[in-house]
């Protein structure tokens, strides 16, 4: 099998549906939801299967949805069939919750870091929040971009963030609070601006 096309040598990149230059916002936002992926699986990597089975199975889910979003962002044909729905995000919300419940509670926002592999899932989440901002500059150029694509990945941030907190509690690590942080949570939930 070869893998080499020799189809992008001009700077052009092929999409469902049509072709675009390879720096377009579009192949921005997959690509980043793609590099969000690689960091997501050098997570998993890292996790004990263990102490952490619910977590990897949660992961690997993600791992799916996640080609799911980078197809529906690459997606430019007319008859769109969309893979991502409106029920990963209820999953994510289920999982946030519960996380919340399970993690220490916290007052402050907390500096990224602690165990390795908390440390991977907070390099994540700042990649899924990379690839939402990509997407609202997407939308703004294309009205067809699917809603859910930016509440999955909105959502998803937010779980990445719960999840790192697990990871670093079920790994006996603490979490440091943000000295100069105003009081963000209440009983461990971030309150509403």
């Amino acid at each position: 099998m070869r893998i080499y096309t020799r189809t992008g040598d001009k700077g052009q990149t092929s999409l469902i549906g049509g072709r675009v230059d390879k720096d377009d916002i579009r192949v921005e936002a997959y690509g980043t939801v793609d590099e969000l992926n690689c960091f997501v699986g050098q997570a998993m990597a890292e996790l004990d299967e263990e102490k952490f089975l619910d977590v990897l199975e949660d992961l690997e889910k993600i791992q799916h949805e996640l080609f799911d979003c980078g197809g529906d962002l690459a997606n430019i044909s007319k008859k769109r069939e969309m893979k991502l729905m409106d029920e990963t995000i209820t999953y994510l919300e289920e999982r946030i919750d519960q996380f919340i419940e399970e993690a220490p509670k916290v007052d402050r926002f907390i500096l990224p870091g602690g165990a390795k592999p908390a440390a991977s899932i907070h390099i994540a989440r700042t990649i899924t929040r990379r690839a939402e901002r990509l997407v609202v500059g997407l939308m703004k150029q294309d009205s067809t971009v699917p809603a859910v694509t930016l509440k999955y990945l909105n959502r998803l941030s937010d779980y990445f963030f719960a999840l790192a907190r697990i990871i670093n509690s079920r790994m006996d690590v603490k979490d440091i609070e943000y000295i100069r942080s105003a009081i963000v949570f209440s009983g461990g939930k971030r309150k509403e601006q």
